[in-house]
C-alpha cells in the first residue's frame, strides 16, 4: 500500500548569487492550513482533487535507514531524507532530482539553480558528501536570505569550483580566499562546515580550508542553507546538520527554569537526571518565553501508546487555560502496523495542524525530537527524520488555538491524562538570531 505526500508549490524569489539570473518557480514541501482546528489533510489526493499548485508524490512503504541512536541523541538530523525533496525549495522545479542511490543531483551548463532549506538555521555544524564534474561549478549557501542577489551581503557562499578565476574551492565568494589549497572536482568528497556566531569554518576531507570571522557591522547570524548547481553535474548525499544549542532548559539537575501550571494533576519529578512526567492532565512551563528557535529534547514513553506533547509559543498557563499554545505531538502509536498511519497525528506532528508523515519513534526507547520555529513556519524531526514542515497561514491571534501566533511564548511539557508515564532529558533551545 502506498500513501501520498502532499507538496505545495510556491514562488521562490529570484536567487542569483554570483551566477546568472533567471526567473523561476519553486517547490516547497510545506503544507498549509487555514482552518483554526482542522488538521491538514493527510490522506492521498489525486491530481484532479489537488489545487493547481499541489504536486502529489508517493510516500514509500520503506525508507532509508534512520540515523543511528548515537547520532540523533547527539542532536544530528538529516536535512535530506534520501528519497524526496521534503523540506527543500528549488529554484527550478525540474532541476533537482533524487536517484535510487539516495543522491540529490542537478546537471547542466545553463540555468543555474539552488536547492534551499525551507527554514533558517543559526549556529550549527553541517556535514555532507558531494561529487562535482571536472570543471564544474557549485557551492554551499550559508545563512542565506531567501533571495540572495549579492554574495558579499546576502549570504556566505562557500564556493566549490577548482577552476574559478577569482574564488576557488574553499573560498567565500566576494569575502575571503581559502587558507589551504584543495581540489574538489571529479570524485566524492566530504565537507564539514561550522557556523557559530560570526565565525565560519569549513573542511574538505579533513583539510581545514576556510576560516573567516565576519567583522563587518552586520554579520549574517541566521538564514537558510542552499545547495547550488552552476555548471556541470553536481551530486549531494548524507546531508546532516547538528544545531549548536546555547541554552539548556533541563540538564538533569534542576527545574529552576520551570513552573508547574496551577491546577495540574501531573507530577513532574527529577529521577536519574530526567524529568519523570506521570498522571495528568497537567503542564510544566518555562519561566522564560521564546519566539524563533531550535529546540531539541529526548523522550522515553514508558508504556504502549501513551500521550504527551511539547507546547511552544504558549500563553502563560492558568488553571482555567493551561495549554493555549502550538503543540509538537509526542505519541508513538500507529494504525494497522503502518508507520504512515499515526494515531492522534503522531510524534513530530503539529497537533491539529499537520500530521506527521511517518512515525519513526518507538515506546520504551529513547527518542529525540527537534523543532525549528521560525515566524509562521514550523519544521520537526524525530530521530533525525523530518516528520513535518508546515506554514501557519491563519489570521493572527494571541491564542494559537484560534489563529497564527507570531510573538514569543512559553515552552511546556504535557501530562496528558492519568495514564501518562514518560521521561524527558537533555532539553536544549537555541534562539534564532535576529
Amino acid at each position: 500500500m502506498k500513501r501520498s505526500l502532499i507538496i505545495i508549490l510556491i514562488t521562490l524569489p529570484l536567487i542569483s548569487g554570483c551566477y546568472r539570473e533567471k526567473d523561476a518557480t519553486s517547490t516547497t514541501s510545506s503544507g498549509t492550513n487555514t482552518s483554526a482546528e482542522t488538521p491538514a489533510a493527510s490522506k492521498p489526493k489525486s491530481s484532479a482533487e489537488s489545487p493547481d499548485k499541489t504536486l502529489v508524490i508517493d510516500e514509500p512503504e520503506t525508507i532509508p535507514d534512520l540515523l543511528p541512536p548515537e547520532e540523533y541523541t547527539a542532536g544530528w538530523i538529516r536535512l535530506f531524507d534520501g528519497y524526496s525533496l521534503f523540506g527543500w525549495e528549488q529554484q527550478h522545479a525540474d532541476k533537482w532530482t533524487v536517484t535510487k542511490e539516495e543522491v540529490l543531483t542537478s546537471s547542466g551548463d545553463t540555468d543555474p539553480s539552488i536547492l534551499m532549506t525551507t527554514v533558517p538555521w543559526t549556529d550549527y555544524e553541517l556535514r555532507l558528501d558531494y561529487k562535482l564534474a571536472a570543471g564544474g561549478n557549485s557551492g554551499i549557501f550559508l545563512r542565506t536570505s531567501p533571495s540572495p542577489t549579492n554574495p558579499a551581503v546576502d549570504c556566505y557562499e562557500l564556493n566549490l569550483c577548482d577552476t574559478h578565476e577569482k574564488f576557488k574551492t574553499g573560498s567565500l565568494v566576494a569575502r575571503v580566499q581559502p587558507i589551504a589549497e584543495v581540489a574538489g572536482d571529479g570524485d566524492w568528497h566530504t565537507l564539514r562546515i561550522i557556523c557559530e556566531g560570526n565565525w565560519i569554518q569549513a573542511w574538505l576531507d579533513d583539510v581545514h580550508m576556510t576560516d573567516f570571522h565576519d567583522e563587518s557591522e552586520q554579520p549574517l547570524l541566521t538564514g537558510r542553507i542552499g545547495l547550488q548547481q552552476n555548471g556541470g553535474t553536481v551530486e549531494f548525499k548524507n546531508v546532516k546538520l547538528k544545531p549548536l544549542s546555547t541554552n539548556a532548559l533541563f540538564a538533569g539537575e534542576s527545574l529552576d527554569q520551570w513552573n508547574v501550571v496551577p491546577g495540574s494533576k501531573s507530577s513532574f519529578n527529577i529521577e536519574e537526571e530526567t524529568i519523570h512526567v506521570a498522571d495528568g492532565p497537567g503542564f510544566l512551563e518555562t519561566k522564560e518565553t521564546f519566539e524563533d528557535f531550535v529546540l531539541q529534547a529526548d523522550y522515553n514513553i514508558n508504556g504502549d501508546g501513551l500521550n504527551s506533547g511539547i507546547f511552544f509559543r504558549a500563553i502563560k498557563g492558568t488553571e482555567d487555560a493551561p495549554s493555549h499554545g502550538y503543540e509538537c505531538q509526542v505519541h508513538n502509536a500507529i494504525k494497522n502496523n503502518d508507520p504512515r498511519q499515526p494515531v492522534d497525528h503522531g510524534s513530530g506532528a503539529i497537533f491539529r495542524r499537520v500530521t506527521a508523515r511517518r512515525v519513526v519513534s518507538k515506546d520504551r526507547e529513547w527518542n529525540t525530537i527537534t523543532l525549528n520555529a521560525s515566524g509562521n513556519h514550523f519544521a520537526t524531526w524525530v530521530n533525525g527524520y523530518q516528520t513535518a514542515d508546515w506554514i501557519d497561514t491563519r489570521e493572527p491571534h494571541e491564542n494559537p488555538r484560534k489563529g497564527r501566533r507570531d510573538e514569543g511564548g512559553h515552552i511546556s511539557l504535557q501530562g496528558h491524562d492519568p495514564t501518562t508515564d514518560l521521561n524527558y532529558r537533555e532539553i536544549k533551545i537555541s534562539p534564532h538570531a535576529e
